[in-house]
């Protein structure tokens, strides 16, 4: 009788854009916490039953680096936010190692003030970058997930601009180094229209873009409903405070607009129309990663009677991120190696605004995404669905 040999699966990147920020360093010391078992794996959707017998990276296998431009430390980041109850006390000290480790990994960004390279020249650098994390680490693959700052909108029309932003160029470099990509913000990414063709003939599946962590996530479940009870909305409005990074990002009229853009399409999206309101974004900096979303819904209902509801939400954004930053990175390593390519809409539930067409109320996708599971369990060999009895253990 022969005896079992247990097989290491093999290990995979993950390549943060904005690697020293509060997301990506909320998703290292996270990753760290859920697999040295510190902490449950609260708010990943791919530790749920529906996801058993996919064939995913386990939290184990997950190697970080990435690119910034701030030369701050992942273990001082992390007691920053630890400071701030972002991260637990004494979780930057238990999981000490693991962000020094990924630090190490982590390049200088760009272009910087007073960079000379051309676009192509960057592209090429930051492809390199990945290409020597793969080869360094003896990686499978690796996934390339934007987790930085937003951008301001474009100012050209989108059929005519030609000027690469920064979100492009790093997107440009992961398909150049034959990675899967997430553009977990607003900003534009793979969708600048001249790297179409790129993301077309390049054979890797890509998903995004702007995670929806809050005020939209909450939208996108009573928008339907106020469609399927055929009750009218008349105005929706809403004011975001925030703090940090974000926040300071976003007091930029140009980078609000982008950021807002995805907010009321998903309102428009499930209403069927776009009601009255705006939504405002303030930036609070005492707030630091955390944030309030206020709501005002004035709605109809039966023979006219004006009613209104009004919500409020407060939030830690990274830890809002964090998992489900890791629920894509292991679902596009996943598609990758399954043989996927192009864009994920089954992956419209973790988006604002995303690739591909798709329903914009949460249930439908979060149907859409069980869907997905089913697809990559029938090419692990996995059973088709989990038994009541295995979703209980």
């Amino acid at each position: 009788m022969s005896a079992s040999v247990s097989v290491t699966p093999p290990s995979v990147g993950v390549w943060l854009i904005g690697a020293r920020g509060s997301v990506a360093t909320t998703v290292v010391a996270g990753c760290a916490a859920v697999t040295a078992g510190l902490h449950a794996p609260t708010g990943m959707v791919t530790e749920t039953p529906a996801f058993e017998g996919t064939g995913l990276a386990p939290l184990t296998s997950l190697v970080f680096g990435g690119h910034d431009t701030v030369d701050c430390p992942l273990p001082k980041r992390a007691e920053a936010l630890a400071a701030g109850g972002v991260l637990p006390h004494g979780l930057p000290a238990a999981v000490g190692a693991e962000l020094a480790a990924a630090d190490r990994e982590i390049r200088p960004g760009g272009p910087l003030p007073g960079d000379t390279r051309t676009p192509d020249e960057l592209i090429a650098s930051h492809a390199a970058d990945i290409q020597d994390f793969v080869r360094r680490r003896g990686l499978a693959r690796a996934v390339v997930v934007n987790v930085a700052s937003t951008e301001p909108a474009p100012t050209e029309p989108a059929p005519t601009g030609t000027a690469l932003p920064p979100s492009s160029l790093y997107a440009a470099a992961a398909l150049r180094a034959g990675c899967p990509y997430v553009n977990f913000t607003p900003s534009t990414g793979l969708h600048h229209p001249s790297l179409a063709s790129l993301a077309a003939s390049s054979g890797l599946p890509h998903a995004g873009r702007d995670g929806k962590t809050g005020q939209t996530l909450l939208r996108s479940v009573l928008g339907p409903m106020f469609a399927q009870r055929a009750l009218t909305v008349r105005a929706w409005s809403g004011t975001n405070l925030l703090g940090g990074g974000d926040g300071a990002a976003l007091a930029d009229p140009a980078a609000a607009a982008a950021k807002n853009a995805g907010k009321e399409r998903v309102l428009t999206d499930s209403l069927g129309a776009t009601p009255e309101g705006e939504t405002h974004i303030d930036d609070v900096p005492a707030l630091g990663d955390w944030k309030t979303a206020w709501d005002h819904i004035a709605f109809d209902g039966f023979l006219g009677t004006r009613m209104v509801l009004q919500t409020t939400w407060q939030g830690c954004d990274s830890a809002l991120a964090a998992p489900l930053v890791l629920d894509l990175a292991r679902l596009l390593s996943r598609a990758h190696e399954a043989g996927l390519s192009g864009p994920l809409s089954e992956l419209g539930f973790y988006f604002k605004d995303p690739v591909g067409d798709g329903p914009a109320a949460l249930g439908e996708q979060y149907a859409r995404l069980a869907g997905f599971a089913e697809r990559l369990r029938a090419r692990a060999g996995a059973p088709a669905t989990p038994t009541p009895r295995e979703e209980t253990r």
